[in-house]
């Protein structure tokens, strides 16, 4: 669940909005994929061409049910504060899983694992620092980012892609990674700053 809930003039209506249940449809499909992740990272492993084309398929099955529950969130009014730290978990958790099953394989290199995921632990640190003053939810270069990293992922896993077409996706994956990063780091010291300034009124 990456998307907020709009937000509009009519203070009365958003107060008298229903609570929404955790265990809705868009979280449920956000948890079922983190429970693919294990399952993924096995097949990834196993040798032999029907393993690692399962793998693949495991993992973009995996990646379209982050469109799928952010569809469901939005259209349905789902959005909870659980789905919003559950959704980018569930999306570090699969990516994380083929960064690191991929070096251990010699197919990529460390470094790129460790900036990726050092960024995405990083974020997910800050976000759980600042949750008492607010959840800070995914932002379209988080979404960006995403797609990008997902790409470069599924191009080092099929077979016979050009190396320079992974080395360009996988560095626009970087790229962009660290860049939100900083954004985050911006968002999360603007949060703390209005939850601060709301207290001391």
């Amino acid at each position: 669940m990456t998307n907020t809930p709009e937000t509009g003039t009519n203070s009365t209506s958003a107060t008298t909005r229903p609570k929404v249940s955790v265990w809705n449809i868009a979280n449920v499909v956000t948890v079922i994929r983190l429970a693919m992740v294990p399952f993924f990272a096995v097949c990834l492993f196993l040798p032999g061409p029907g393993w690692r084309l399962t793998a693949l398929v495991v993992f973009l099955v995996a990646s379209l049910t982050d469109l799928l529950d952010g569809e469901l969130a939005r259209r349905y009014g789902l959005v909870t504060d659980f789905g919003k730290i559950a959704d980018p978990i569930a999306d570090k958790a699969l990516t994380g899983a083929a960064l690191i099953s991929l070096s251990i394989l010699d197919e990529l290199p460390w470094w790129i694992t460790v900036v990726i995921l050092g960024r995405e632990m990083g974020v997910t640190l800050l976000r759980f620092a600042v949750i008492r003053h607010g959840v800070i939810p995914a932002s379209y270069g988080g979404k960006v980012k995403t797609v990008l990293q997902i790409t470069a992922i599924v191009f080092y896993m099929w077979p016979d892609v050009p190396d320079l077409i992974r080395w360009v996706v996988m560095g626009a994956a970087v790229i962009v990674t660290v860049g939100t990063g900083v954004d985050y780091v911006i968002r999360a010291i603007k949060l703390r700053r209005v939850a601060k300034r709301a207290r001391a009124q």
